[in-house]
């Protein structure tokens, strides 16, 4: 499948400001899975200096510097991926299913930012318990019943910007944004001892909408399998209809922009994203 999406973001300014240096993560990842035929990343003004690297999370991103006051800053990324995994459960787990997953020597250490069951609060500590109860105690079932659980039970709202609700709001309000359920879907999966990222990005089904969104939703660490995708809005494994672009720990660190200003003015932001798809 190809998917193809131009994403334009502007940031009015009330008066011409001082940009600081900001981060911008809009570049798909490329892997076995996901292939990227073309990308095109336009920021203007120009930035004074533009560095193309790779986060903490391994993500591609683009670090730029400004020198001038502007009244606005544009931001315009394109690009075409063809998505090639078909089948979401092509892996045959390498640990034992049971909760909670054994990640041996090195691998426990590498995931250890992954892996913040200390940081869970009770309510949302109880409700993975029951969880994982329902699943006795295995950890595929569990993942399958957990996104199940999130996209039967919850109501699923849109907000444009802002970030993520802390898990233990959305397990509340019994609602939540993408980014939101993907966020609770993370902190079930540490409470039980499955390392789990926030991922952000695109999927399919915003080329039939009024208006398109980026998607947020969770990848869990699976030995043999590596990160899987899981779409709680949607109650799905995630395979061909997903495009992932960033993917963190901190879903502040999976953001498509960040950077700050200096000056009196009031800030407005307007995005438009297309999305067109080829089977």
């Amino acid at each position: 499948m190809r998917i193809s999406v131009t994403h334009s973001t502007v940031y009015r300014y009330s008066r011409p400001v001082y940009l600081e240096p900001h981060t911008f993560r809009l570049r798909p990842r490329q892997d076995g899975t996901q292939w990227l035929n073309r990308y095109a990343l336009e920021i203007s003004p120009a930035p004074a200096v533009r560095t193309e690297c790779l986060d903490q999370d391994g993500n591609a991103a683009v670090e730029a510097w400004f020198t001038e006051l502007v009244p606005e800053l544009t931001v315009r990324s394109s690009f075409q991926v063809e998505t090639r995994r078909e089948n979401p459960f092509d892996y045959v787990l390498t640990a034992p299913p049971s909760l909670p997953l054994a990640y041996a020597g090195p691998l426990r250490a590498a995931l250890a930012p992954y892996l913040g069951a200390a940081n869970v609060p009770q309510a949302v500590r109880e409700f993975a318990e029951r969880i994982a109860q329902g699943a006795d105690g295995q950890a595929l079932a569990f993942l399958g019943r957990l996104n199940g659980h999130l996209f039967e039970g919850f109501g699923h709202a849109v907000r444009a910007d802002g970030p993520p609700h802390p898990a233990e709001f959305t397990l509340r309000e019994k609602e939540g944004t993408c980014r939101d359920l993907a966020m609770l879907f993370c902190a079930a999966c540490h409470m039980v001892g499955i390392a789990a990222r926030f991922v952000s990005g695109y999927e399919r089904e915003a080329a039939t909408q009024e208006r398109a969104y980026m998607h947020a939703w969770a990848e869990a660490y699976l030995p043999g399998g590596g990160w899987r995708g899981y779409d709680p809005t949607q109650g799905l494994a995630v395979a061909q209809s997903h495009v992932a672009v960033a993917a963190a720990a901190d879903p502040r660190l999976a953001a498509p922009a960040t950077g700050t200003f200096r000056g009196s003015a009031t800030a407005e932001m307007e995005f438009a994203i297309a999305l067109e798809v080829e089977e």
